[in-house]
């Protein structure tokens, strides 16, 4: 009997054992998730905030683990508290998903590139905007090298307007293509990297405002405030171009995701992100260039006076971003 009661005695310490183990992780987890909440939710500018937004895709999902761990170990308040924070995460992240808004006017395909410093395949890039029939491109760290390049290609033969401000090397580099032709380029001196303007003259008497930029990112440290800053200088140029034209989109690399912030400051008063409007979901660009699957959502295109339909990413060899291609209707326009 003494040998039997050891052995029961032993098995219900090994249970309890793994009930604390479970409940320590399942707690762990639920933190984990509260973090990627908070980090979504508050503009706070300092580097742990804007890691912890940029990981919260995946930090909010501890509250899923943390929901299954407290069913499984019949935890009431643990399940509770679990699930509170789950329908959280999920409110940060479901408007990525749902879509919405009246598509009602012509469409034109707008396609952003970030090619690293010039290195992206113009073959490549030409071939996509041929096979998506793209309408407007954005490309940012546009060198000389990599205009001739693209030139040599022939993206001339199927966007022949272009606005551009290329650099020798590095990524401040910035430039357009339309189908259709372009007037009043601006540059916008008050960023670091090249960010431009043009209205894009359509058929129909009808025009748009296409403004291409490239914030600096928020790392290393020293640059997290200056990337602020610089979200926050868009947003002031993006409200003056939509004070002078009915509809404006915005393509670029923008080094934020989402679930930061600075990023959704500049939505609102009828600014979308075509992935929101599209119900596309989270469109992983950023890193392309790895042995696995890009992470980060942060090349993005905005639209004010028009409704995002469809939107996906390109690979673009040769670059560390993958592209952006959104078909966009434009409010009240038609091509005929």
């Amino acid at each position: 009997m003494s040998a039997v009661a050891d052995e029961v005695s032993r098995s219900r310490s090994g249970r309890r054992r793994v009930r604390v183990a479970a409940l320590v992780v399942g707690w762990a987890a639920v933190a984990v998730a509260v973090v990627g909440v908070v980090a979504h939710l508050i503009t706070v500018t300092s580097p742990l905030v804007v890691v912890a937004a940029s990981s919260a895709p995946y930090l909010v999902l501890g509250s899923v683990v943390a929901v299954l761990i407290f069913l499984a170990v019949r935890h009431p308040a643990g399940l509770v508290v679990a699930a509170v924070v789950a329908v959280g995460a999920a409110w940060t992240q479901a408007p990525l998903y749902v879509g919405g808004g009246d598509a009602a006017g012509d469409e034109l395909v707008v396609m952003q590139a970030n090619i690293e410093f010039g290195k992206g395949d113009p073959d490549a890039v030409v071939a996509q905007v041929r096979s998506r029939d793209v309408d407007i491109l954005a490309v940012e760290e546009l060198t000389t090298s990599a205009l001739a390049g693209l030139d040599e290609a022939g993206l001339g033969d199927l966007l022949p307007y272009r606005h551009v401000r290329p650099a020798v090397s590095g990524a401040d580099g910035t430039g357009m293509w339309s189908r259709y032709p372009l007037a009043d380029p601006m540059e916008y001196p008050d960023v670091v990297m090249a960010a431009l303007s043009a209205r894009v003259v359509l058929p129909g008497d009808r025009s748009l405002t296409m403004f291409v930029a490239h914030p600096l990112p928020p790392w290393p440290r020293h640059q997290t405030g200056i990337w602020a800053d610089e979200l926050s200088r868009l947003h002031t140029i993006l409200d003056r171009l939509r004070s002078r034209s009915d509809t404006v989109l915005m393509a670029a690399d923008f080094n934020a995701t989402w679930d930061h912030a600075q990023f959704r400051a500049l939505l609102g008063d009828g600014v979308h992100d075509a992935a929101e409007q599209a119900g596309a979901g989270v469109l992983r660009t950023y890193p392309a260039d790895r042995s696995w699957p890009p992470l980060l959502s942060i090349d993005r295109i905005l639209v004010s006076g028009g409704t995002a339909t469809e939107v996906d990413v390109v690979d673009l060899p040769g670059a560390d971003h993958r592209g952006v291609v959104a078909r966009i209707a434009v409010s009240g326009w038609s091509a005929r």
